[in-house]
């Protein structure tokens, strides 16, 4: 039996009580923000933290270069780089050697404190050079031979007799001991090799207690070997085989002593001299900084790029590599210079702003477009909650469009009261209220189109009972509501659309 106001005990009217408002409205949601922001600061973090780790460490301030004997033209060079570097706030320790032989040795010891060394080519062992680089080669270290007696042609024929070939150490007594064992001269023969070098050897051949010397580097210059030419007895070995030792041996380079080099009134010497002359490289450890390569190599331009009577102006520092490889910064120098930075600025000044060009790197490329990404994101986080409502709308309204029985509907509604409340529990920024109302409007909209089916669906259900046979009258005031209510929710629905266009 129908209750006397005519209204249906089922309708959700009767057991559902006012909506209550209790959403959370704030300027801004932080942990949106977070969550927009989080991932890209993360990522932004991680590129700083690899480049950082990559990232060259200051150079230091302080060098050790193995140079020669004091004195000599290495450890004088050596001075002059001191001079350079000290420009640039680099303190270069100059070490004093027994010569080249004894740079690489402390070059190779890990325990010696040798950052940079001039060593000369053909003394290091093949397969030894691990842990070294090459900054270029800086100078000829001329090979001179003089003797007495008649006239020698061929190394070979120096065998038996008394020779010096420089001091233990030495890169002179190395390179000789190769050139004598290539023609057959060997320690253990009878030939005397003797550890005599500079002016103690040119003192005994001058004397007679030897019967040649062979004198390279500081021996062999120019004015030292024109004070020998002169001597009365004794006689300069002309190389005329020198091409084919600079073919047998990669490390030798042909060079020519030009007549008049020693006088040029008496036109001493009176013909062309063939020499031989390996080249002297300013080696380093592979832990050498970049920067201070570049200084190095910039110092060594200065020191030995002029011209003499043995190379020419700018033949000097070249990257000829034969015992140690180029390091990749010398060739990079060789090719395009110093860098930008190093250009314009002061050593220091450049070597700080090269570090921290390499943080900034990660900082622009990541973080700032990353930065600009982050409204959009924070955005789409706080509408996604509301689209997600709107995905749940639609479905409900695709299933009341369907022919559904009264307690489909029910159910549906039932579904839509769960979305309403927990739409009227959001947090929203309030710069976003104005769709959070919107959508509460469609969830109206969506309820007045279920109760108007519903009740349409009563009327229609009560019109049938009223006239079937048999069946008594319906209450026509229970009709009419129900008539009545059927239109004021189609007029909801026209002012929803209406509305809904207005918006669009």
């Amino acid at each position: 039996m129908k209750p006397s106001d005519g209204r249906s005990p089922e309708r959700p009217t009767d057991r559902k009580p006012p909506p209550r408002l209790v959403a959370r409205f704030v300027a801004i949601s932080w942990r949106d923000l977070a969550v927009s922001f989080g991932p890209i600061l993360i990522i932004s973090a991680i590129a700083i933290y690899i480049a950082v780790r990559l990232i060259q460490p200051a150079p230091p301030s302080t060098l050790t270069m193995a140079a020669g004997p004091k004195g000599s033209t290495f450890w004088v060079a050596a001075q002059k780089y001191k001079e350079i570097l000290a420009r640039n706030r680099i303190t270069l320790n100059v070490l004093e050697t027994e010569g080249s032989l004894d740079n690489y040795r402390r070059l190779t010891d890990q325990h010696a404190d040798v950052d940079v060394g001039f060593v000369q080519d053909g003394i290091a062992p093949s397969k030894s050079t691990d842990g070294l680089m090459s900054l270029g080669s800086v100078a000829y270290v001329p090979v001179a031979i003089f003797y007495r007696g008649p006239m020698v042609t061929l190394l070979s024929e120096f065998k038996g007799k008394r020779i010096a070939i420089g001091v233990e150490g030495s890169g002179t007594r190395e390179l000789a001991l190769q050139l004598l064992k290539a023609n057959g001269i060997t320690p253990d023969g009878p030939t005397k090799l003797l550890p005599l070098s500079g002016d103690d050897a040119a003192k005994a051949l001058t004397e007679g207690k030897i019967d040649a010397a062979i004198l390279t580097g500081d021996s062999a210059q120019p004015p030292v070997m024109g004070k020998l030419y002169r001597t009365a007895g004794v006689q300069f070995y002309d190389f005329t085989q020198a091409s084919a030792y600079a073919k047998r041996f990669p490390y030798l380079t042909q060079i020519e002593m030009p007549m008049g080099s020693f006088d040029l009134g008496k036109n001493l010497p009176s013909t062309t001299l063939h020499m031989i002359a390996p080249t002297s490289e300013l080696v380093a450890r592979d832990s050498l900084h970049p920067a201070l390569s570049d200084l190095l190599i910039e110092a060594a331009r200065e020191v030995h790029g002029k011209a003499t009577a043995l190379q020419k102006a700018g033949e000097f520092p070249a990257p000829l590599a034969h015992d140690f490889p180029i390091s990749d910064d010398a060739a990079r120098y060789y090719k395009s210079g110093k860098g930008f930075l190093y250009r314009m600025l002061p050593f220091w000044l450049a070597s700080l702003a090269d570090r921290l060009l390499v943080v900034l790197v990660p900082i622009i490329v990541v973080l700032i477009p990353g930065l600009r990404l982050v409204p959009s994101l924070y955005a789409w986080r706080v509408k996604s909650r509301i689209y997600r409502w709107y995905g749940a709308l639609i479905a409900i309204e695709r299933e009341a469009l369907n022919d559904t029985s009264a307690a489909e509907r029910e159910a549906l509604i039932v579904r839509l009261d769960k979305i309403e409340e927990s739409v009227n529990g959001l947090k929203m920024p309030l710069a976003y209220a104005d769709q959070f109302y919107v959508l509460r409007e469609h969830i109206g909209f969506v309820r007045a189109r279920l109760t108007r089916d519903s009740e349409a669906a009563a009327a229609r259900d009560a019109s049938e009972a009223g006239n079937a046979p048999g069946s008594p009258h319906p209450d026509p005031e229970t009709v009419s509501r129900a008539e009545a209510r059927a239109a004021m929710h189609d007029g909801l629905e026209a002012s929803g659309r209406h509305d809904d266009g207005e918006r669009h």
